[in-house]
């Protein structure tokens, strides 16, 4: 199983990425999902600017995601991420897991989604609805105590 991996500018389909992940396979019995939107938590937000480094974003998921491919039996694993302006309600991130049972999905999924918080080489700057710039979004403990858990499971 090869984990697909892209960076994208366009927005993407949810049951297009998970028909594309499931076509012609009766052997799976579990996709998980994962969308991320952008949100407005207080009214001032009129995007979200995410930048990357090219080729060193990719090569990071990649490298988690051959880390969960070996934790977890998997039919399947998918991580599209976006960048550029996203606005409120839009989505950022997908994660799909697949696997013969739901367990290994749903863990494989969770496990993608902590990391891709606090390791992706990502940069996230506000666009209020005022015209002014906010700074970097900087990460947040929880994020890091949610990927924490991980170094001590099997």
């Amino acid at each position: 199983m090869t984990p697909l991996i892209r960076i994208q500018h366009e927005d993407f389909s949810l049951q297009d990425e998970i028909d594309a992940l499931s076509a012609g396979r009766a052997d799976i019995g579990a996709v998980v999902s994962f969308a991320g939107l952008c949100r407005d938590e207080n009214g001032t937000l009129a995007g979200l600017e995410l930048e990357h480094y090219p080729g060193m974003a990719e090569a990071e998921i990649g490298r988690v995601a051959a880390e969960a491919a070996a934790r977890w039996p998997l039919m399947g694993l998918v991580a599209i991420h976006r960048y550029g302006l996203i606005r409120p309600g839009d989505q950022i991130v997908l994660v799909l897991a697949a696997s013969a049972h739901r367990r290994a999905a749903f863990e494989a999924a969770d496990f993608m989604m902590d990391y891709l918080k606090t390791r992706a080489p990502f940069w996230k700057r506000e666009h209020r609805i005022d015209g002014t710039l906010g700074g970097w979004v900087e990460a947040k403990g929880e994020d890091d105590d949610a990927a924490q858990r991980w170094e001590q499971a099997p």
